[in-house]
């Protein structure tokens, strides 16, 4: 099941969760790709386009939306 929870919020995403993110490179697309977040790299606490973070396969993006299994 995947939530209506879009990444904008920094508390919504901690190390540890699943998400799906957009790679700079598929900005254009919007193309996803899923993975498990390592490190949040954007500070502010909102970030309208989605918090920067950094998976645990090393790839950086914005997340698009986060992932909760049932």
């Amino acid at each position: 099941m995947i939530t209506n929870m879009n990444g904008q919020n920094r508390a919504d995403i901690y190390p540890g969760l699943e998400v799906d993110i957009i790679l700079k490179k598929d900005q254009r697309s919007g193309k996803l790709t899923r993975g498990i977040v390592k490190d949040l790299l954007t500070s502010s606490s909102f970030h309208s386009r989605g918090i920067k973070v950094r998976l645990e396969d090393g790839q950086v993006g914005r997340v698009a939306q986060i992932v909760e299994e049932d």
